[in-house]
């Protein structure tokens, strides 16, 4: 549903959610099982989305640019890799133009109502679910090793 590059993001910004200071790419990396390389470019993306901020130096790293509540799952996911919507045939067929047919109107409807849960989810969410003991898939904080 959602590519690996919005799913690495996501990782990425619930453990910022979780951390009281900057984190490294590196402690990132690590923790969220990203590769560095591909981090980097993720990192980049949520800073140019305005989601993250980088400090440098001594004490620099990765901060959320606000609080967690106020960044939803959609807001990661249009930062690095923006949901789209089917407007016109994606067979490219004349004589469909701009009317959908029956099954791309339900593709259409169905990514819509997608779009409209990660709308309404925000980060605080995801961090208060992950500690859930039957919580095991991502590794959110350091230390863990799910």
């Amino acid at each position: 549903m959602i590519s690996q590059t919005a799913e690495y993001a996501l990782r990425a910004m619930v453990f910022l959610a979780t951390q009281e200071s900057a984190a490294t790419g590196q402690a990132i990396a690590q923790t969220t099982k990203v590769p560095p390389g591909y981090l980097s470019k993720i990192m980049q993306l949520l800073v140019k989305g305005k989601l993250v901020n980088s400090q440098r130096g001594i004490g620099g790293g990765f901060v959320l640019s606000r609080d967690a509540q106020d960044i939803s799952i959609l807001d990661v996911i249009n930062s690095v890799d923006p949901i789209e919507h089917i407007k016109s045939c994606p067979l490219g067929l004349l004589s469909h133009g701009f009317n959908l047919c029956p099954l791309h109107k339900r593709l259409s409807a169905a990514t819509a109502q997608v779009e409209e849960a990660f709308a309404n989810s925000n980060l605080s969410e995801l961090v208060e679910e992950s500690k859930s003991p039957l919580c095991a898939s991502v590794p959110l904080t350091e230390g863990e090793d799910k």
